[in-house]
């Protein structure tokens, strides 16, 4: 079947279709992992996005039954050079075509991925119309003239609390430490990064408020990943305001954004995010430089961190963007790259260790306030 990739910008790569028959239209973002599409795909940040991948052969490997980080796939569509049909994985029980056939997503292969990422790198992320139903020029213009939804948050955490138990907590649920996290949008792979560690997860719908984290009477607090603009997380970035100083907070991506914003400091959109697996960072507390795996769109201002109680912990050292920054008496951080990898590097999987001591440390009375993270 025919492919359809139409720009925002009325350019339009036609392909081949693979996956469902479907037109959809979402915000294009290219993604420069080489691997790792079941992971990005299912991430519940990529809801609203169409991935341009950069690497020219996808799907080599199939479809596993443990590589999903949610239930279903979030992704809008996927670009790609030229996919596999034919996968080689023991693992593997389908190919990507059939998978997003499955899920209802559409796929465009066989267009010049390298123009569409040129295109991005210049012009900026775009709107765009993604089909496998033949459409024309015009019913795609049509489609780009009407607006993208801006708060998918909504539909992509908990709509109730859910708890997860640790898997250390002394086998039973209650028994571990109770980190309270605000889903905007979690990870599978961050709840299991917690749980390893003992902790008693409870996933909050994002709208939850101060007044009723605090009835849980948790331990902690963590803000996780999640798609959109954080901007629309208003009741989040309420709450999280009202709860810094009453316990530990970790940020993650946009839970990195909305803790900026609580804390004061403004934010802003990065001309083509950053998207991939080999992003390189520097700790600037300690010197040490690590590769992580990102997903974001927005980056904090760092103008507005001078006169603030914030400092920056960590920097892009592609672009020197702010990637981490924490309070300069509080036990609170953030960063914007994924200590817990999936897909990419686990470079910085220490800072959930760091994290969990400083709530123990908090618990116990043994925090001295102030602390650098490695």
């Amino acid at each position: 079947m025919e492919g359809i990739l139409y720009l925002e910008d009325g350019q339009t790569y036609r392909g081949k279709g693979f996956g469902a028959s479907a037109t959809n239209t979402g915000e294009l973002i290219f993604n420069t992992a080489m691997g790792g599409y079941q992971e990005m795909l299912t991430d519940p940040a990529s809801k609203g996005l169409v991935i341009n991948m950069t690497y020219p052969l996808i799907g080599n490997y199939g479809v596993s039954e443990i590589d999903n980080e949610s239930d279903h796939i979030h992704a809008f569509g996927l670009v790609t050079r030229d996919i596999s049909f034919r996968p080689s994985n023991s693992m593997s029980v389908m190919s990507i075509s059939e998978w997003l056939r499955a899920h209802g997503v559409p796929g465009v292969y066989n267009v010049d991925t390298r123009a569409i990422t040129k295109t991005i790198r210049s012009k900026g992320t775009m709107k765009c119309v993604i089909s496998t139903e033949g459409i024309s020029k015009e019913h795609a213009q049509d489609l780009i003239n009407k607006p993208l939804m801006s708060d998918f948050m909504k539909a992509a955490g908990v709509q109730l609390r859910v708890l997860r138990p640790g898997s250390l907590a002394e086998g039973l649920p209650g028994k571990g430490l109770k980190i309270a996290v605000i889903d905007f949008g979690i990870k599978k792979s961050l709840i299991k990064a917690l749980t390893d560690l003992g902790c008693d997860v409870v996933l909050c719908p994002y709208d939850t408020t101060a007044e009723e984290i605090l009835a849980m009477d948790p331990d902690g607090l963590l803000l996780p990943g999640g798609p959109g603009d954080p901007r629309q997380a208003v009741q989040g970035i309420k709450t999280v305001s009202t709860l810094i100083g009453r316990f530990p907070i970790m940020g993650i991506c946009t839970g990195h954004l909305v803790l900026a914003l609580a804390a004061g400091l403004d934010i802003y959109k990065l001309k083509f995010g950053h998207h991939g697996a080999n992003h390189g960072v520097k700790n600037l507390e300690t010197g040490k430089s690590a590769i992580s795996s990102q997903g974001h769109s927005f980056a904090v201002d760092k103008d507005t961190i001078n006169d603030s109680d914030m400092v920056v912990t960590h920097i892009n050292l592609n672009d020197g963007t702010v990637e981490g920054i924490r309070h300069k008496t509080l036990p609170v951080f953030s960063v914007s790259f994924h200590p817990e990898g999936a897909p990419g590097s686990c470079d910085t999987k220490e800072l959930f260790g760091q994290y969990i001591q400083t709530v123990k440390d908090v618990r116990s009375g043994a925090w001295k306030g102030g602390g650098k993270n490695a």
